[in-house]
Parts: C-alpha cells; structure tokens; sequence
C-alpha cells in the first residue's frame, strides 16, 4: 500500500496532494529520476515549492527530479518535508520509499575521509556546475583532457562576472581556480593543457545525457537504457609488447626497410629504401598518451618534409602497418574521398564549430578533421572521443589522400570486426582484458 504522511501543520491548510514515484526507466543500478504528480485546487502553489528545489515540470500534472550525483531519494525526502510543513498532503510509493531507507555503497565518491553529509555537499556543488551549464549561465570556452580527467575553462554569465577553470566529471566535478579576467583565465588553460585543449564544451557523459532527456521527459536512450547501436564497446588496442613484435617482424618480411642505429638503445629508427619515408620508434613508451611511433614522409631523399603522424601507446598493429605500408601499395588513381570508407561502415558523421566528427557506431573508432590545423589536422582515435581516447594517431597537414584512405579502410575495418584475441601474428591487435562490474547499488 502507498505510504501517506500528514505531519501537524505550522501553516494554514493548502488544499493539494503531492504523489511521488519512480521514473518509468529506473533499474537498480541507475536512478533516472523521481515524478511527482500534482492534483488539488492549490497544486499550483506546491508546483512552485518543487521548482524551487530543482525540480523539473513535465506537463501540467507532472514534475520529475533527476540528478547527476543520484540523490534523487535524499532529496524526495527534502520536499516532501518541505511540502507538509506547509501543509501539503504527500504520499510516497514503497518503490521511492525502499530508495530512501537503502543504505548506498560510495565507492564511486572518491572524498576519503569525508561523511556522508559532506560528500553530500561537494556533490551538491558539482550539480549546481552541471545546472549552470545546463541553463546557459555558465558558458565553457575551451575543454581539454588531462590524464583520465576532463578540464575545461567557462564564464558566468550572470552576477559576478567569474571566469573558472573546472575539473573532473558528473558528480566529480569542481572549480579548481578562479580569475578576474576572462582572457587571463583562458590564457592559462592554453598554456597547462596546449596539446589536447578544444573549442566548446567536452561531449556530454552518459550519465548527462540521460539526466537531461529525463529532465525534458523524454525516454532515456543512454545509460540505463540498452541500445545495439550505440552500446559501448572496447576499442581495438594493442597488447603490450606487439609493437616491439610486430617491428621486428615488419623489417623481417620488408627487406626494402632497414634499421639504422642510434646513440640510444631506447629508440630504433626505420627507413625505407627510396629514403622518403622514416618513422622512429620508441622503446620506453608506456603510457597510453606516450607517443611510441613518428612517421614522416618527404619529397626526396634530401627534400622537405611533406607530412608527419605520432602514433600512442596501444594503437592496433594494422594502423601502423598501414601508415608504413602505403608507398609500396599506393592506390588507383581516380580512388573516392577519404572518408567512403567509413561511411560505408556506418559510421555516423558530425559537425562541430571548428571540427568534424565520423564515430563508429559501436563508439570504437573516431576519426576527426580539423580543416584549419596545422599539427593535428586529422585524428583517429580509439573510443567515442578524443578525450577519452585508449590511443591516438596524429596526422598532420599535407597528408595524402591515399594515405587517409588506406588508414580510413583499416580503422573500419577494425570497428566493423573485433579481432580474434587468440591471436598473436604481427598485423593483428587484441582487446584488453575487461574488468569485472561492482556488485551491489552504487550511487
């Protein structure tokens, strides 16, 4: 049976019952969100107490609260409170009710030696970041990863002109500096985060996502919602150990490449035969930013250089393979653009202000195009973007269309057919090891 309470009221008597149940989408391990359902001659009044505390209207009868730090129940029970001290009838579902009284596993939280209560507010402060983001009163500049992180640089739009730079995800995140002066403050996240800084916000988290379909109520598609097309999968990664493999088997099988020494033995460089394309090969990369490979190809064997590529740590075999490759088996004149081939793999293209985007559509591989860089001109990438990217190659202005093409054919290639993880022959790379989920209800 529904819980009813009607505590002893310090106010006149609001004629209006309040109903709060669960979203249609909620699952155990994810809390899209809490619907309260109006009636009664003052529901307006009792409407305009849960728009205060954040929640959201639906359609006339309905409002619904969905947070990205998942403390919908926590505060249910604030506006419910709220609501009869006011004197508004409200009933609560045994579903909302058992969310209440669960003890919740934290280990998502990160705060070592914080309570509850004071993990509730640096949550608390990192949903006001996401809400002001959300309404347009924070707008973000630039947004860059660092190490497993996501940074970003924004201006309030509202009150005191502050200009922040942020840290972290969802729940995670914070304000980590503040500046008086806007081009100060971008100026510095140029200067710390150079190499991986973008224009605009970072792409929304899943989690993100399905709060604001939730909040415009719309039936989540991400998240808690499970989807063939756009479930998350592994990227093709290389084992450790295959590029050292697979550069001994490559000058095996290639006689027309020869190895040259260096004063380091950390570092190996490679050349072919016609003595316009070169590529150095790091030993001691370990990391997965690490650059492990440089590619270059020139107009001669004394000429400038024509174009350069890094390639990461992890990066499958095949790609590299390709890049070195591509002079001895150029392709036909008059060959389509470069990107058929992964549009013919169903890779899904976007547009952005300065850049465009082609995902695969198990989110394995991207491949971006920068029209107007210099270093980075295309990037492909293992994973949905570049800032969560397991691995990288960076192409430069001036690179060929055949290149492109050929590297564009192996990357879908790769996205369309996990590879085989038994194997071990050069050319063919294996999917890291997954780790087992947390059981329980994390939040």
């Amino acid at each position: 049976m529904p819980r009813s309470r009607k505590n002893p009221m310090p106010y006149a008597p609001a004629d209006a019952h309040i109903h709060f149940s669960l979203h249609p989408d909620h699952h155990p391990d994810h809390h899209p969100g809490v619907i309260a359902t109006t009636s009664g001659p003052t529901a307006d009044a009792a409407r305009s107490h849960l728009h205060d505390l954040g929640w959201h209207s639906t359609n006339p009868t309905t409002m619904v609260l969905a947070r990205i730090d998942h403390e919908e129940p926590y505060y249910t029970t604030t506006a419910t409170e709220l609501l009869q001290r006011y004197g508004f009838t409200t009933e609560i579902d045994p579903a909302p009710q058992a969310e209440i009284d669960a003890e919740w596993v934290w280990e998502s939280y990160r705060f070592p030696g914080c309570s509850r209560e004071e993990v509730r507010e640096r949550t608390a402060a990192a949903q006001h970041i996401h809400d002001d983001i959300n309404d347009g009163h924070l707008i973000i500049h630039l947004h860059a990863g660092s190490g497993h992180n996501t940074v970003a640089v924004g201006s309030y739009t509202a009150g005191v002109r502050r200009h922040v730079h942020l840290h972290g995800e969802n729940h995670l995140r914070l304000i980590r500096a503040r500046f008086d002066d806007e081009s100060e403050a971008i100026a510095e996240f140029q200067r710390r985060y150079t190499a991986t800084a973008r224009p605009g916000p970072a792409p929304l988290t899943d989690l993100e996502k399905t709060v604001r379909q939730v909040l415009r109520g719309q039936t989540p598609t991400s998240g808690s919602t499970k989807s063939t097309d756009t479930a998350p999968t592994t990227p093709p990664t290389a084992a450790p150990g295959e590029h050292e493999e697979f550069l001994a088997s490559f000058l095996d099988d290639n006689p027309q490449w020869e190895k040259y020494r260096t004063w380091s033995d950390e570092t190996t460089i490679v050349s072919h035969e016609n003595l316009t394309v070169r590529a150095e090969f790091d030993h001691e990369a370990r990391h997965r930013t690490d650059t492990a490979w440089t590619i270059a190809e020139y107009n001669g064997p004394v000429g400038e250089r024509l174009w350069h590529a890094t390639v990461t740590v992890g990066t499958p075999v095949p790609l590299i393979q390709t890049l070195l490759q591509h002079v001895d088996a150029p392709l036909p004149v008059g060959t389509t653009e470069a990107y058929e081939p992964l549009r013919d793999a169903g890779c899904r293209p976007s547009s952005h202000p300065t850049w465009t985007s082609l995902r695969a559509p198990n989110n394995t591989i991207t491949l971006d195009h920068v029209p107007h860089a210099s270093d980075d001109r295309w990037t492909l990438c293992g994973g949905a973007d570049l800032d969560r990217a397991v691995w990288a190659i960076r192409l430069s202005a001036g690179v060929s269309h055949d290149v492109l093409t050929q590297l564009a054919r192996t990357a879908a290639a790769l996205a369309g057919s996990p590879p085989a993880p038994a194997r071990r022959a050069p050319g063919v790379s294996q999917l890291p090891a997954t780790f087992p989920q947390p059981r329980g209800r994390v939040r």
